[in-house]
């Protein structure tokens, strides 16, 4: 029988502890509040609904957080000496500029810009650096979102033959390290992959993360699989899917998560997990 993991049960829980973890921390150290800035350029409507998401979830547990919205002409320059103000603001904990940027904007001196102490993203080249070698850093929210469900399902890590789908910096790298971390076996994919199919079927945990709609068929998982489908697409009739052909893979799976519902909710659970942290650091050096 397929297991079918709940991303939003899971994430919730989370978010419950975290609500927990900061109503002790205000009376520990006389009212420190975790503060979280969310920087948007530009006026994209996903970008906005993962803003808003974000402001939503802060109020949940308790955070004070603050929004920066700028027209897509801005230029880089002003948003650079909001990053600056904001590494100095003692206020805030955790820096989160929402990705992607107007084309005139260079990404990688955004993010270079950010405090690594209050990267809560996990993006800067400091906070990957530390992951790849094994020290404590804010680890990137999508893969770590990966990490929780695997563990909150009583999945074994340790051993496994892992293969992620998809290689990209926010998520398809950084799990790599993760899950190589954790004394799993990892093969990463890519589209100069050969029979990418035969590869996929040696997975006792395969991860999409390719952003192709129901690119996995059931053909290329093996029997009692775990899958976690990170892809959220939009078809032309408006339904969500996501990476993984749910339908075929599932009856295949041991566990398996859904879009929506699966991965999703867990990334803001972790952006506010990596905010609680930054404060408790915080807190502990003041």
């Amino acid at each position: 029988m397929t297991n079918i993991i709940d991303g939003n049960r899971i994430a919730q829980e989370i978010r419950n502890e975290i609500k927990a973890k900061t109503e002790r921390l205000k009376l520990d150290t006389a009212g420190i509040v975790p503060g979280l800035a969310v920087m948007l350029v530009g006026d994209d409507p996903a970008s906005k609904i993962y803003v808003k998401r974000k402001e939503n979830a802060c109020n949940e547990v308790g955070f004070y957080s603050r929004e920066y919205k700028f027209p897509a002409d801005t230029d880089e320059k002003t948003v650079l000496a909001t990053i600056d103000a904001l590494n100095q603001d003692a206020a805030i904990h955790g820096i989160l500029v929402q990705l992607p940027l107007p084309g005139h904007i260079n990404p990688a001196h955004i993010i270079e810009a950010i405090d690594p102490a209050k990267d809560v993203d996990g993006f800067h080249p400091v906070n990957i650096g530390r992951l790849l070698t094994g020290q404590t850093c804010h680890m990137a929210c999508t893969p770590k979102g990966i990490m929780e469900l695997l563990d909150r399902s009583g999945i074994k890590i340790e051993g496994k033959e892992a293969v992620i789908v998809g290689r990209s910096n926010i998520v398809g790298k950084p799990l790599f390290l993760m899950l190589l971390a954790r004394n799993a076996t990892v093969t990463v994919c890519h589209t100069k992959t050969k029979d990418l199919a035969e590869v996929t079927r040696r997975a006792d945990i395969l991860i999409a993360a390719a952003g192709k709609a129901e690119m996995i068929r059931g053909d290329m998982v093996r029997e009692g699989a775990v899958v976690i489908d990170v892809g959220i697409n939009r078809l032309g009739d408006g339904r969500l899917v996501g990476d993984v052909a749910f339908a075929e893979v599932s009856p295949r799976s041991s566990h398996i998560t859904p879009v929506p519902g699966g991965v999703g909710p867990m990334t803001i659970a972790m952006l506010l997990g990596n905010t609680l942290n930054a404060a408790m650091v915080g807190a502990q050096t003041d």
